[in-house]
């Protein structure tokens, strides 16, 4: 195993972690919800193998609880026929063959949805199976009042790009590269706040608090939590690509969470090639269930049917609803049709290749993205090709600067190690904090925000970074 760092990872024994909450608490829930979704999917399955082996999934998934509530080693990954199994084992017994409560967060976390995707691998009729594709759903389905507030945006400003080419209002090129930079800042601010949506961390959260999480009064009320705002630098960048007339413009999106978040992250991919920012968009799924919401490649496909009969699928009630005795409120004729829009629009991007999704077995790994370079050289080139890279979320920012404990002004560019300076990547991380890693802080800010309510204070947790109310967007010049 490559080693990564001397500064030490963060580490589920840790009482003062998010990793020590996470694995007692969160992930014993997060496995019973997917019990609960095969169960379901079980018993409504008319085919008796497939049935036979639901069965088998659930009793698996009930010992991998077991094992993980009940501190037992982690066991190694079975052969599966995915050739990623052989790299976790051989960590797994670098690491010593660790307990659940006392491991590198970063590793076990990967491990634990590698090992559920396992237990998929080994049968036959549920082998592509997403435990999690329900819940993606019908939390995009409760993001309804943002999803319509911004396709109703992104129609007109998309319709006035490509129309024109300008913006309403600026009357000089200066006036116009400022209202530009302005439109950039708020479409990548909606992208960062779409990740207050994430599922793993929704345990307890209900559909109303979800949609209090969105819309643009909550942005603007979010501004000033961003900690750190490189937004500028990235836009600078873009800029520069597009007036030296580079024919090629590449900008490439490192995904996080399906539903709502993919939504907006394709408000941002839509805008950018309206706005002749970038000419191709290339999207990063992964390749298996990851981290409960994380987008594969048919959450795409999801999204977009969606989007095709928008009435049809704002009419679909949860069980829990029509429980309540809910009835579905129609969507308005604008609504449906500003949803249409988005559905041709992205349909086109993508049939003519502006669109681009390329999934690698990379992003489900178990290490950090320092290991990049000389364990997947061929995508680092690939990268090298892009002008900007977008990574999106707390993962991706945990990978980045590999899970460690670094002093909160350690700087960003140095954090991500060989992604950083001379890597030929220019690296953007938009990410609401919700884990304990945090670097490119100025000095005394870490403390400033402990101190406010619900910081953590003299705990000695960095309880602020867990909530996802602050949030950081950080840029790092590879290619300079």
């Amino acid at each position: 195993m490559e080693l990564d760092t001397k500064t030490p990872p963060y580490n589920t024994g840790d009482p003062t972690s998010f990793a020590y909450v996470s694995a007692r608490e969160r992930w014993p829930v997060i496995i019973t919800q997917g019990i609960d979704d095969v169960h379901r999917s079980t018993w409504a399955s008319k085919d008796e193998a497939a049935a036979t082996e639901g069965k088998w999934i659930i009793s698996e998934l009930a010992r991998l609880k077991y094992e993980l509530q009940h501190d037992r080693e982690l066991d190694p990954i079975p052969d599966d026929g995915e050739a990623d199994a052989a790299a976790y084992n051989r960590e797994l017994e670098a690491l010593g063959r660790p307990k659940w409560h006392s491991v590198p967060w970063l590793y076990s976390e990967c491990y634990l949805y590698r090992r559920i995707s396992s237990i998929f691998k080994q049968t036959q009729k549920w082998k592509y199976y997403d435990i999690f594709a329900r819940q993606k759903m019908s939390t995009f389905q409760s993001s309804r009042p943002a999803v319509l507030e911004l396709a109703g945006r992104y129609k007109n400003i998309v319709t006035e790009l490509e129309s024109k080419h300008t913006i309403k209002g600026a009357q000089t090129q200066e006036d116009l590269l400022e209202a530009e930079r302005a439109l950039f800042v708020e479409m990548c601010e909606i992208c960062l706040w779409g990740n207050a949506t994430d599922l793993s961390l929704l345990t307890n959260l209900s559909y109303e608090d979800i949609q209090k999480l969105q819309g643009s009064e909550a942005r603007k009320a979010s501004e000033k939590n961003i900690l750190v705002n490189d937004l500028g630098e990235a836009f600078k960048i873009l800029v520069a690509a597009q007036r030296s007339g580079k024919k090629d413009r590449r900008l490439d999106i490192v995904l996080d969470n399906a539903g709502f978040e993919l939504f907006v992250d394709l408000i941002l991919a839509g805008y950018l090639l309206a706005a002749g920012l970038a000419n191709t968009i290339v999207l990063h799924p992964k390749s298996i269930p990851w981290f409960v919401s994380d987008v594969l490649p048919q959450d795409f496909a999801a999204l977009l049917v969606a989007l095709a009969d928008p009435q049809a699928f704002y009419s679909q009630l949860s069980d829990s609803d029509k429980e309540a005795g809910k009835v579905a409120s129609p969507l308005s004729d604008s609504d449906v049709s500003n949803l249409k829009f988005l559905f041709e629009h992205w349909s086109r991007l993508h049939t003519e290749g502006q669109l681009v999704l390329r999934p690698n077995t990379f992003w489900t790994a178990a290490g950090s993205y320092w290991r990049l370079p000389k364990t997947e050289p061929s995508l680092h080139d690939d990268l090298q090709q892009s002008e900007l890279v977008v990574f999106k979320g707390d993962l991706n920012y945990r990978k980045l600067t590999g899970d460690a404990a670094w002093p909160a002004s350690t700087p960003f560019e140095e954090a991500i190690g060989p992604l950083g300076p001379g890597s030929g990547v220019r690296v953007l991380a938009l990410r609401t904090c919700k884990a304990d890693v945090v670097v490119g802080l100025p000095e005394g800010e870490d403390e400033r925000v402990k101190a406010t309510e619900g910081g953590g204070g003299d705990s000695g947790a960095r309880k602020w970074a867990w909530s996802g109310k602050w949030a950081v967007v950080q840029f790092s010049n590879g290619k300079a």
